[in-house]
């Protein structure tokens, strides 16, 4: 293997010649050995993002199970926050990305409905994933809430797919 002879000075030389007449690129050969020094352009400063206040409708436990915001909120989501801000709700969340099904089939009925009283363990519906249904079990018991995702919808790991207000008895599993 054969060593390089390479002059430091004149490579520094080569990237100041780039800079200084805002060359992208430029190409020295001599003999056998070729240096091409490339301009880059400086980075981009990341865009300042505010940083929102703490949302007071969210328990820090559950900090984080929760989607980022992603713009306006529904006004029923809101109506719901405000109506159970004090009241013990536990999310059950979607444990993997999928479609959503409330029920068996299109004919049958839903696993739980608002107002119903679950168990531990009482099925609360379905995900699809890759032709493949896993059932979505409650891990508290109480009383359904609010079912924020749609029958037959793509949901995301971690969006809340039914609200249970629990008891103050209540273990979880």
């Amino acid at each position: 293997m054969r060593k390089l002879d390479i002059d430091v000075g004149e490579v520094k030389k080569l990237v100041d010649l780039v800079d200084s007449h805002g060359l992208e690129e430029l190409t020295v050969e001599e003999d056998d050995l070729a240096i091409t020094v490339t301009a880059h352009a400086p980075p981009e400063k990341p865009e300042a993002v505010p940083h929102a206040p703490a949302d007071p409708g969210v328990r820090r436990d559950d900090a984080e199970h929760q989607p980022p915001d992603e713009g306006r909120r529904d006004a029923s989501e809101t109506r719901f926050e405000q109506e159970y801000l004090d009241k013990d709700i536990v999310d059950i969340v979607a444990p993997l990305v999928g479609v959503f099904y409330r029920a068996l089939s299109a004919d049958a009925p839903p696993f739980v409905e608002v107002g119903d009283r679950i168990e531990v363990g009482t099925e609360v519906g379905l995900i699809e994933a890759m032709k493949v249904f896993s059932p979505i079990p409650s891990e508290v018991a109480g009383e359904v809430v609010d079912i924020p995702a749609e029958n037959g919808k793509l949901v995301s790991q971690g969006d809340v797919l039914v609200r249970v207000r629990v008891g103050e008895e209540q273990e979880y599993s």
